[in-house]
């Protein structure tokens, strides 16, 4: 798992390897989370058959292959080249559909293409198979900030607060979540938690907080 922390997107909430070639219409299901779940073609599946074959004689075994091409997804999630890392995010699914951050990697590039309701069901999933990820949480906490922002819905941010404290627990470290944290309570009318939080993040790393979000806590 990349150290570092995995955003999906920007936050407007808080001010706001084997290779394959593969035919056109294999191409747009692999751009979409777990093939699309759509029926596969014989020949996508004869496809899926080579890929795992040629996988199963370099690994030990697919839970590790998996693991590449989660690796491999990240890589390419952070140099932006975003149709290849659902491709491999797709791949990690097919060795082995338990593996947590192909679920997260899903809700990530969702959350880029800003579809924020479908981010969570793959967040979701994800923290179903491994609830002890910090950074997990903190990208449905900014999926559920994202779809409050939209919808004004106060119960999608009790919903981020939640996601946000569940991070935290992980990682008492996380600064981000800190951060995540501090942005959705300036949208309660009594700032004291908001502050609270920002005094907590600005000990872990100052520049964490969004300048317009402590603007707004200082008007």
């Amino acid at each position: 798992m990349r150290p570092a922390i995995v955003i999906c997107f920007i936050s407007l909430f808080a001010l706001t390897e084997c290779s394959f070639k593969a035919s056109n219409n294999s191409d747009q299901i692999n751009l979409l989370p777990m093939y699309g779940r759509t029926t596969k073609s014989q020949a996508q599946l004869d496809a899926d058959n080579e890929f795992l074959h040629q996988c199963d004689s370099i690994f030990k075994d697919r839970k590790i292959a998996s693991k590449h091409y989660i690796q491999s997804g990240w890589h390419y999630f952070y140099a932006n080249n975003l149709d290849i890392s659902m491709k491999r995010f797709n791949q990690a699914w097919l060795l082995d559909s338990t593996n947590a951050e192909a679920y997260w990697g899903f809700g990530n590039l969702l959350g880029r293409q800003q579809k924020f309701q479908e981010s969570i069901e793959y967040f979701e999933r994800s923290v179903q198979l491994n609830p002890n990820i910090s950074n997990i949480w903190l990208c449905m906490a900014i999926s559920y900030g994202q779809l409050f922002y939209q919808t004004k819905d106060e119960t999608q941010l009790n919903k981020a607060i939640e996601c946000s404290k569940k991070a935290i627990a992980i990682n008492p470290k996380n600064t981000q979540a800190y951060s995540q944290l501090t942005a959705d309570y300036t949208y309660f009318l009594q700032k004291d938690s908001a502050r609270k939080y920002l005094d907590i993040t600005d000990k872990l790393d100052p520049n964490a907080i969004n300048p317009e979000v402590r603007k707004l806590l200082n008007e």
